[in-house]
Parts: structure tokens; C-alpha cells; sequence
């Protein structure tokens, strides 16, 4: 895993998808990572989205394109990193990933691999059986991302979970951060 960090220590541009279907809430998460980057980790971010023809259950993704210096391009084009929660979305998406770039998939609901690299982590039967609901499978990531990356902090991704989550549902959110954590340490543990 260690080459994977390279990147992240550039002056050049890290872009990033988030995508799967509308209703796992991707685009809230990518608010949540823009966010998170952007005004707590001080890195210049664009964040731009896009739905499928209906909102809940046709395509979804949220990109970003984050740099410590100017953003001229505010879109995704060569992707470094691509989450893909769904089987569609990783057979949409990932050619648009560079040849080091970093695939990781829900392996609960994507069992077709393009051939390449791939992370997979059972993000939905996580949530599920964890924390009773797959509607957090999307944070359950976003605390994998962080993780195994580095190009967010964990600090200023629990800060803004506590701050955007849901009325009623900051614990839920912090828990399936705290798993998505835990996915990515027991990963390196196994990688070593």
C-alpha cells in the first residue's frame, strides 16, 4: 500500500469519484469529504455531482478534485482514486481510473472485477449487521477512504460527520465512521 501515498504529497491534482445509485447517498459524502478537505484541512477543493435520470436508484456520483495549489479544472477526468458502491457504477467508471489509481468496491453488492487492482470492502453488510441499516454504507467508506489514503484527516472527517449528519443520527454516523476505520487497519495488518 505504501505507493499509494506519493500522490498525495504533490502540488498536483488528486481527483476523486464516489459513486453507486441514487439513495446511498453519495453525494452527501462527497459534501462531507469536500468539506472536511477543504475548510478543516486548508487544501483547495472542487466538488461537482451528477444524478442519473431518476435520483433514487438510477446512477449517482460525486466528484471532487482537491490540490494544494489552484484547481483550473473543476471536473474529474483522470480519476486517482474511485469508490464504487454499485456493480454499474464500477462498470461505468472504471476506465476513467489512472493505471495507479486506486479502485475500491462495496464487495457486498459488486462481484464483477475489471482486471486490475482492486480494494474490495463489504461496506453494506457491514452497516447492516453493525449498525442494523445499510443507509450509512456511504460513511462506512468515507472512513476506509481516509484510512487508507491519507488525503483527509481523520480529525476533520469526524468533526464534519458530527457537524452534517442528520439530525438524530450523529452517533449512527460516528460508529460507521469508526467501522470504516477499523476495515482499513485490519487491511494493513493483513498487507504487511
Amino acid at each position: 500500500m505504501e505507493h499509494h501515498k506519493k500522490h498525495i504529497e504533490l502540488e498536483d491534482i488528486y481527483e476523486i469519484r464516489l459513486s453507486g445509485s441514487g439513495g446511498q447517498g453519495l453525494v452527501f459524502a462527497g459534501t462531507v469529504l469536500a468539506e472536511a478537505i477543504g475548510i478543516y484541512d486548508g487544501k483547495n477543493v472542487a466538488q461537482t455531482q451528477s444524478y442519473g435520470p431518476e435520483a433514487r436508484g438510477g446512477a449517482s456520483r460525486s466528484d471532487l478534485v482537491v490540490s494544494k495549489g489552484e484547481i483550473y479544472y473543476p471536473k474529474a477526468t483522470k480519476l486517482d482514486l474511485l469508490l464504487a458502491l454499485t456493480q454499474e457504477a464500477c462498470d461505468q467508471y472504471s476506465l476513467a481510473l489512472k493505471e495507479d489509481g486506486i479502485l475500491i468496491v462495496d464487495s457486498t453488492l459488486v462481484d464483477q472485477l475489471p482486471l486490475r487492482e482492486v480494494l474490495g470492502f463489504p461496506f453494506t453488510q457491514v452497516a447492516k449487521d453493525e449498525l442494523k441499516t445499510p443507509i450509512v454504507a456511504n460513511i462506512v467508506a468515507l472512513g476506509t477512504i481516509c484510512a487508507l489514503t491519507k488525503i483527509v484527516s481523520k480529525d476533520s472527517l469526524i468533526q464534519v460527520v458530527r457537524k452534517r449528519a442528520p439530525k438524530g443520527t450523529e452517533e449512527l454516523n460516528q460508529k460507521a465512521l469508526q467501522l470504516g476505520f477499523e476495515l482499513a487497519r485490519k487491511r494493513k495488518k493483513k498487507d504487511r
